[in-house]
């Protein structure tokens, strides 16, 4: 069997704010129109007018998906300022309300609005989704069933969204709440083959439910389009470098799996219900909490698992290239991770939301080149 490309695509979704009130604007089609002459087709609406997203191209290695992403945030913001607005990367808004945005005028978001109705208007969240090239469908479909049992590690080290129509949540990550409403969301079952799969899809499709596979929505999913699997468990990181950090990862867990393959090896599957219940913590307490160690059956403080995770792709990350930004996982340790910072300068500033979304666009321009950011919103 050759062995796959594991090439890299990233696809982040970002907050359009007013510099004044620090709250959405419904005014994404102003950075559309310029943004399309810079960016291409790299650049997108969603559903919400106050959502814009970037995706990279085909990556060959992590270097490129930190250039590729570098330049298109610094794009999005120089044409944010230039008419007027602000970028944020966080996974939900602290404290807009989904009823206040306007939805993008276009077929496809009609349907999903007419079908979803009033879950498709309140699904105002912005995620990261990783896409790792592995041709063969089958290895794929393989890949993608070993590879469940790492999401709530995932999710944790991605946890960006505290905050929910002005409170405090409680959760880490309530993006991921707000999505669960979703049909065809969340952990996906095993399929043992690519048969069983597309049979399933078929299904589907047969019987109205979906029109194609874009409308399954899973965690991972092998992608109905492209020959890839598509990781969409995590909140959309405030900085490139976490975003850089999550890509290579993935990457790495992707690689290792197939290495233990070649030598006749697995990875032991769990319950998906098991599983659910690693996602649950992860979504509620982030790196501060526990998750379970299934093989011993027992709780285990998310950090020493993730010490584990870094052992157990260590033998692959020289090859890609992408030591340095597996290991910048310790900053995310010992910064927190998104919602933990969010929170922190929550409570420093006595529960001032507006201070928290100054802070997010602060984090979101971080490692870009800012000087040109600024001089070209100038001109």
């Amino acid at each position: 069997m050759e062995r796959p490309a594991f090439t890299l695509g990233v696809e982040e979704e970002f907050q359009i704010i007013d510099p004044d009130t620090r709250e959405l604007r419904s005014h994404v089609q102003e950075i559309l129109d310029e943004g399309k002459l810079v960016l291409k087709e790299r650049v997108k609406p969603e559903m919400h007018q106050s959502v814009i997203e970037i995706g990279t191209g085909i990556c060959k290695n992590i270097a490129e998906v930190r250039q590729d992403v570098g330049e298109m945030r610094t794009e999005i913001i120089r044409l944010a300022r230039k008419n007027g607005m602000r970028v944020a990367s966080a996974g939900t808004h602290p404290f807009s309300n989904w009823a206040d945005q306007k939805i993008f005028p276009d077929p496809r978001y009609d349907s999903v609005v007419q079908e979803m109705q009033l879950l498709a208007r309140a699904n105002l969240i912005f995620g990261l989704h990783v896409h790792v090239g592995i041709k063969d469908r089958g290895l794929a479909i393989q890949i993608m069933n070993e590879a469940l049992y790492f999401l709530p590690h995932m999710l944790a080290l991605s946890t960006n969204s505290p905050f929910w129509l002005g409170r405090n949540s409680g959760l880490k990550s309530f993006r991921t709440k707000v999505f669960d409403r979703f049909p065809r969301t969340g952990m996906p079952e095993y399929f043992e083959t690519t048969a069983e799969f597309d049979e399933f899809v078929r299904i589907l499709v047969s019987t109205n439910c979906i029109d194609n596979g874009k409308k399954i929505w899973w965690d991972v999913r092998p992608h109905p389009f492209f020959d890839t699997i598509e990781f969409r468990v995590c909140d959309v990181p405030m900085r490139l470098d976490e975003t850089v950090t999550l890509a290579a990862l993935f990457q790495a867990i992707c690689v290792k799996l197939y290495r233990l393959r070649q030598q006749n090896l697995g990875w032991r599957r769990y319950r998906r219900a098991l599983i659910l219940e690693n996602k649950w913590r992860a979504s509620r307490y982030g790196i501060e909490g526990k998750l379970i160690d299934f093989g011993k059956q027992t709780e285990v403080p998310f950090r020493d698992l993730i010490a584990e995770m870094l052992d157990f792709v260590d033998d692959v990350v020289d090859d890609l290239g992408s030591r340095r930004e597996v290991e910048a996982v310790g900053w995310i340790l010992e910064n927190g991770s998104g919602a933990d910072r969010q929170l922190r300068v929550y409570d420093a500033t006595g529960g001032d939301l507006k201070k928290v979304v100054d802070y997010i666009c602060e984090e979101t321009s971080h490692g870009l080149p800012v000087e040109t950011v600024y001089s070209r919103s100038a001109s």
